[in-house]
């Protein structure tokens, strides 16, 4: 799926292949697919500022990650509108549009990559949220990790990981 976002027409930045591919983009880096350009960078002062988190759901890799990108079950699991388109490149709005950005990688039952924005920070500012869904026993662990945002959101998107996401999908998941 990222092959068709990397070798898509109209794909102009100064990211390499192997950048996007292996998740490595830079200060700076324009993303533009079709007519849809998206600037991505990262606070230069902000470049450890990372999040990693390892959660463990009674659901199968194949069943978080239909919630996770069906509009459908995330809106009834955050109780918050939600559009996502489910392609590579396709575009987000989540919790009525204060989240927002778009899919960079998606396999299906395995991976979900995001450049992703919260809608108060300065234009241009995206982050990556990356979901490795990886089968345990009769569940799925979710090795989530966020990295390239504003430092001083640090311990407020730690804590909303686990209020806005984590916990209204277990009790989703559980109902």
């Amino acid at each position: 799926m990222l092959n068709k976002l990397v070798n898509a027409p109209g794909l102009k930045d100064s990211t390499t292949r192997r950048q996007l591919l292996t998740g490595g983009l830079t200060l700076g880096t324009t993303l533009a697919v079709g007519t849809t350009a998206m600037a991505v960078r990262a606070d230069p002062q902000g470049a450890d500022a990372s999040i990693h988190q390892e959660i463990d759901f009674k659901a199968s890799p194949s069943r978080i990650y239909e919630c996770l990108l069906s509009q459908k079950q995330f809106a009834a699991f955050t109780k918050s509108p939600a559009q996502i388109h489910r392609e590579a490149g396709g575009p987000f709005k989540l919790f009525g549009g204060r989240i927002g950005g778009r899919n960079i990688e998606l396999i299906p039952d395995e991976r979900i990559v995001q450049a992703w924005r919260v809608e108060a920070w300065p234009p241009g500012i995206y982050s990556i949220a990356r979901f490795e869904l990886k089968a345990q026993d009769s569940g799925c662990r979710i090795v989530f990790d966020h990295t390239g945002f504003p430092p001083a959101d640090r311990e407020g998107l730690n804590s909303g990981w686990s209020k806005m996401y984590w916990n209204p999908l277990r009790k989703y998941l559980d109902s």
